[in-house]
């Protein structure tokens, strides 16, 4: 962050948070929010921070842009009738705040909780060479919204899906097909290729359950059956070199 900052600031440019996955985050110290001129945060109810409906709040402290963010979620109005710019009905529901309001109280407590899930894939899953875990630099704080786990071989991903799903593991592909090759973006002449670590990403990540409730066993049955999945599959590599020899 400090690092874009640098760069924004030399050339002029605006610098944006995007933080619809990371409510209580922090970097360095300090929430994540407030650590450039604008932030926008996600309150769709899967989020760390959900509503019972879809809604999102922007964060500034800059009085000009927050004005400006007022008028668009308001029809571009500051007075009713009376149009500046051209805006929208971007006004969150009121039930919606008051849901917010209520289960803000219980979001560090929650946070820690994913916490301690995280801690535990960690150590349970740090002798599985097939896979990759996500990493905490030791200046941020995670809050997991997910915990993506790399497949080191993207051909095993899906099989990998598959064998959890059908010993009662859900799992998930969060953005499985990268920006760059969207149909919405075609016009922009980008193709596979492009962007290898994205591809690699998009291809070999896979989303373990995580959420504050998950209790110690079902993280354990978790993790026991990624190592089973990938013991058998060290057993046929092996019968297999067997074969050829």
């Amino acid at each position: 962050m400090d690092t874009l900052k640098k760069i924004a600031d030399l050339h002029g440019i605006y610098l944006l948070e995007d933080c619809a996955q990371a409510h209580n985050a922090e970097y360095k110290g300090k929430k994540v929010g407030g650590l450039a001129v604008a932030s926008s945060f996600s309150f769709y109810p899967g989020k760390n921070l959900g509503a019972y409906g879809e809604g999102g709040a922007v964060c500034t402290n800059d009085d000009e842009l927050a004005k400006k963010y007022r008028m668009i979620r308001e029809h571009g109005s500051t007075q009713k009738y009376n149009h500046e710019i051209y805006g929208h009905n971007y006004r969150m529901d009121g039930i919606q705040g008051a849901v917010l309001l209520t289960k803000l109280k219980y979001l560090d407590k929650w946070t820690e909780e994913r916490r301690r899930v995280a801690a535990l894939y960690e150590t349970l899953l740090s002798d599985v060479s097939d896979i990759i875990l996500p990493h905490e630099m030791d200046y941020g704080k995670h809050v997991y919204h997910l915990y993506v786990i790399r497949v080191k071989k993207a051909e095993e991903r899906d099989k990998l899906a598959a064998f959890l799903n059908e010993n009662g593991i859900s799992t998930g592909l969060h953005y499985p097909v990268p920006l760059h090759l969207q149909k919405c973006f075609q016009h922009l002449n980008y193709k596979k290729g492009d962007f290898p670590v994205t591809e690699d990403l998009a291809e070999c990540g896979l989303s373990l359950p995580i959420y504050p409730e998950l209790l110690y066993d079902q993280v354990e049955y978790v993790c026991s059956q990624i190592k089973t999945y990938f013991a058998a599959l060290f057993e046929k590599s092996k019968i297999k070199i067997t074969n050829n020899i």
